[in-house]
């Protein structure tokens, strides 16, 4: 009997240690597939550890696209609509959501109330309000009538762009400037179509001249490099160079592309600078004069094709480029400012863009989160989308060349003026980014391809 009770004794005791074992590895695991939801999320459950059994968690959250869950709060005394935001102070999007709102406090003082509600410092303070993840945003009107809610990080733009939609005037940078657009140029582009570049519109230099020989006739381009750019976005499986001629340097001749010697150098801003010759030994003699160095078409063509837009993936120059820092420590480049922001659709992931003004040059940044504009420094930054439009009101791009970002209006102005031939409309960065985001994966694969060459009338 004592043999048989000491092996019971034992059995049981491992039993016991068992049952212990697995219920410590569902808690594990429950708490880290809870963090890895809340990660992926980007928002926060409302209440912190120490307020587990705060009210403002009673209630689940309204949808955006049904009728609010909160009560109704009484008019304010002002009789100005009011935007809540419950957050807390320590929360990633919450702390994005900060600066945000105090530009709404300073610009529409005096058509919005701003409220913001701190629910692990002061949990009843967001009781009633129907919030379950943090930051949330309450629009209410004038009357107290609540009319839209949003969970998570939303832009200024956003917010001002909700409020307009909703029918109710609160002002704002984003609201108070005017559209502008001009879909026919002020003036006409007299250069003969010989001297213009297909690809960018610049100026053909007759020592640069590159073309490509098409069905069609001759299509021109200022360089080589505007030629491998187009070349890269064409969608003809069987495209090849050898229709593709380009200027030799010393004697002003055409020569193919590939059978060419390039002397590849570097100006002060660090931009290569190419210079083609059909002869080896005149690349020689050049090179003792402007320096740089000797390649074939094979090394010339793979260092002008090393560098690629991450949106639409054509070559570019990093120094004509917007640099691109994407979420995971990842910095790449974008061919155009609208591209830099399209990495966003092309990814999933947020990014820093690093742009410059296209009147003055200075320093530009526009930060995303959650697919919302989050940052933009200066925050009177505005967007030029070149384009044209047909008689059925079909609006199409003009291409990578002729989009750009400007730290103010007048600054948008001011470029317009200086470039009579541009067409196209000003935008807000973040109807850029929507723009951007409404776009299919095919139509993302598809971005600045060009299904054939064809001589500009």
């Amino acid at each position: 009997m004592g043999t048989n009770d000491s092996s019971a004794q034992t059995g049981a005791s491992t039993l016991q240690k068992i049952l212990t074992v697995v219920v410590l590895l569902i808690a594990i695991g429950a708490v880290v597939y809870v963090k890895r939801m809340n990660k992926e999320s980007g928002s926060a459950v409302v209440p912190a550890p120490e307020a587990s059994n705060s009210r403002a968690n009673a209630t689940p959250p309204a949808s955006p696209d049904i009728a609010p869950l909160s009560k109704d709060v009484p008019p304010t005394k002002s009789g100005l609509p009011r935007l809540v935001d419950v957050g807390a102070g320590q929360c990633i999007p919450c702390k994005l959501m900060a600066p945000i709102l105090e530009d709404l406090r300073r610009e529409c003082a005096d058509k919005l109330e701003v409220e913001f509600i701190d629910v692990w410092k002061d949990p009843d303070a967001g009781e009633g309000y129907g919030v379950q993840t943090i930051p949330t945003q309450i629009f209410y009107d004038a009357t107290g009538q609540e009319r839209f809610r949003h969970q998570g990080f939303l832009g200024k733009e956003d917010i001002l762009a909700k409020w307009e939609e909703l029918g109710v005037d609160v002002g704002g940078s984003a609201q108070a400037t005017p559209a502008f657009s001009r879909w026919e140029p002020a003036q006409p582009d007299t250069r003969p179509k010989d001297q213009v570049c297909y690809l960018c519109d610049g100026d053909i230099n007759a020592k640069t001249r590159t073309i490509l020989n098409t069905p069609g006739g001759d299509v021109l381009f200022c360089s080589t490099h505007c030629y491998l750019i187009t070349h890269a976005s064409l969608t003809d499986p069987e495209k090849s160079h050898e229709k593709a001629s380009t200027t030799d340097w010393a004697t002003g001749a055409l020569h193919p592309v590939t059978a060419s010697t390039y002397l590849y150098g570097m100006d002060s801003q660090g931009r290569p600078t190419v210079r083609a010759f059909a002869d080896s030994a005149a690349a020689t003699a050049e090179q003792q004069n402007f320096g740089g160095n000797i390649l074939n078409w094979r090394a010339f063509e793979r260092k002008e094709l090393s560098t690629r837009c991450a949106f639409c993936d054509r070559p570019v120059y990093p120094e004509d480029a917007s640099v691109v820092h994407v979420d995971g420590g990842i910095q790449t480049w974008a061919c155009c400012v609208m591209c830099g922001l399209g990495v966003v659709a092309r990814t999933g992931s947020d990014i820093d863009l690093e742009a410059k003004d296209a009147l003055t040059g200075e320093a530009l940044r526009v930060v995303t989160y959650e697919g919302h504009v989050a940052v933009l420094e200066p925050s009177t930054m505005v967007a030029w989308a070149g384009a044209t439009k047909d008689a059925a009101g079909k609006i199409s791009s003009t291409g990578c060349f002729k989009q750009a970002f400007f730290a103010t209006d007048e600054h948008l102005r001011q470029w317009v003026e200086q470039h009579p031939t541009a067409t196209g409309q000003r935008v807000t960065i973040r109807q850029a980014l929507e723009a951007k985001l409404k776009l299919t994966p095919e139509q993302i694969s598809k971005a600045c391809k060009i299904g054939e060459c064809t001589p500009k009338q």
